[in-house]
């Protein structure tokens, strides 16, 4: 059993980048995929967060990863990341696009400069990312872009005006392109994570009674750990899930089904 499984699942020296992966989210994705087999790319706004999720999965005995700063609104960023990946590694396979920046701000005191900002970060950076690698990609005819999208892609979520708007484009971006690739070799798939919040969300979001209505409408009645997302990651990077393309899989508590 442990062979098929093992086959099924196999990872082993495919080289996968993940952009936003000095955060709390995305570096965990980067350990697992280490862990899996994976010579993993940790790309970051700030190398210093890069690095120390670098030096997290050499502490754990797996080869040090390849840490590069990268600003995702940037084409030609994503392109000089590129030509080092194939200069170090010689090819690529897996691309997780999960960089980018929230606001909390009510929707009459968004300013043009937060709106801007969060937007470039999310979908432009998410656009860019899918536009160069993919490119790359479909061009050997194959691999595996996974998107990051969220529960607040729709319905969206109060209080995150402006990134729920990005999210929603995310969703839409990943299903044109499963769309667009489908016969190219390269699947596009997002995770739609529900509520994993960090010490940033914890004091910009969520309040007393706004962790109530969270976890009144999550029917496992808890906050997601960082961990649990990648079983989705490691299956929508496998062969495993082969036949998946255009798809948002949600990774919630139940969060997505919940009505009354």
């Amino acid at each position: 059993m442990k062979g098929y499984i093992d086959k099924l699942f196999n990872l082993e020296n495919k080289v996968a980048a993940i952009t936003g992966a000095g955060g709390h989210l995305c570096g965990e994705m980067a350990k697992g995929l280490a862990r899996a087999g994976c010579k993993v790319v940790i790309l970051d706004l700030r190398l210093e967060k890069a690095e120390k999720v670098a030096e997290e999965i050499e502490s754990e005995g797996y080869p040090r990863p390849l840490a590069l700063a990268l600003d995702v609104t940037k084409k030609e960023e994503h392109e000089s990341i590129l030509a080092k990946i194939l200069d170090e590694y010689k090819d690529l396979d897996i691309v997780i696009n999960g960089a980018g920046i929230n606001g909390p701000s009510p929707f009459f005191d968004i300013s043009l400069e937060e709106w801007q900002s969060i937007l470039d970060s999310q979908i432009t950076g998410t656009f860019l990312g899918c536009q160069v690698y993919g490119k790359y990609l479909v061009n050997q005819g194959k691999g595996s872009i996974i998107n990051i999208s969220s529960a607040s892609s729709g319905p969206p979520l109060s209080k995150a005006f402006t990134y729920s708007v990005a999210k929603a484009g995310i969703k839409n971006l990943t299903q044109n392109l499963g769309r667009e690739w489908g016969t190219k070799g390269v699947r596009v798939n997002a995770i739609r994570p529900g509520f994993f919040p960090t010490e940033w969300n914890r004091k910009n979001f969520i309040t007393p009674e706004r962790e109530k209505a969270i976890l009144g409408h999550t029917p496992m009645n808890r906050y997601g750990e960082p961990s649990e997302l990648i079983g989705a990651i490691l299956w929508l990077a496998s062969d495993a899930a082969s036949f998946v393309t255009g798809a948002e899989i949600e990774v919630d508590g139940g969060f997505s089904c919940m009505t009354i």
